[in-house]
């Protein structure tokens, strides 16, 4: 029979493909469906992957988001994304003291404020043309306002409120292939109802509706 059956939950996939497994159990998975295995869990090379190693399957095998003469800039503005705005969100939203939180938001809103003046002279992070760098900040982009302005109390500002980011976000929106990726009612319900600590009632706020405005 199939090794890995029926499974509802992320964990039994992981406890499947290493049993006994204690780690945190995290997405995005990369799963082999012939070897019934996690591949990688690790969202900065999983995308890196997918750029490459598939397109001998992919549709489109000429997009290139990681190109040899822009992989130096790509990689030292993800240098300080990732922690201040990607994961600066959550440092921001699980922090467990006031000081923690304040300086997390500073952070965040700091770079936030940095890629606004970057995008107020170029089209995307690294030039004109789009990027993995862009690609990872966007997820975090379009969840913003609805949840992390409010669930994890980010709300100094909205992205709605810097002109650049805000046009950056609804030109990655309209690409072709990217508005089927966003479901904004999972995202909010995720957010809103899984961390009890942050919101012990787990009510779903109905709004913002962020998409209305791209």
């Amino acid at each position: 029979g199939d090794r890995m059956g029926s499974n509802n939950y992320l964990q039994q996939i992981y406890h499947a493909a290493e049993p006994g497994y204690a780690g945190v159990i995290t997405v995005p998975v990369l799963f082999d469906k012939q070897l019934k295995t996690i591949v990688n869990n690790e969202s900065s090379e999983i995308i890196r992957m997918l750029n490459a190693e598939f397109n001998a399957l992919a549709v489109h095998p000429g997009i290139d988001l990681y190109p040899e003469p822009l992989r130096q800039q790509i990689d030292e503005v993800n240098a300080w994304i990732y922690p201040s705005i990607n994961n600066g969100v959550y440092r921001s939203g699980f922090a467990q003291s006031q000081h923690a939180h304040e300086q997390a938001v500073d952070e965040l809103f700091d770079a936030l404020e940095r890629v606004e003046r970057i995008l107020q002279k170029q089209a995307f992070l690294c030039g004109d043309v789009l990027t993995e760098a862009d690609v990872r900040l966007f997820p975090t982009l379009i969840r913003f306002d609805a949840v992390y302005h409010t669930h994890f109390k980010c709300n100094r500002k909205l992205i709605a409120q810097y002109p650049a980011l805000h046009r950056y976000m609804a030109k990655i929106y309209q690409l072709p292939g990217i508005a089927e990726t966003v479901d904004m009612d999972h995202i909010r319900f995720h957010y809103y109802y899984s961390h009890r600590h942050i919101n012990p009632t787990g009510i779903v706020p109905r709004g913002p509706d962020v998409l209305a405005a791209l």
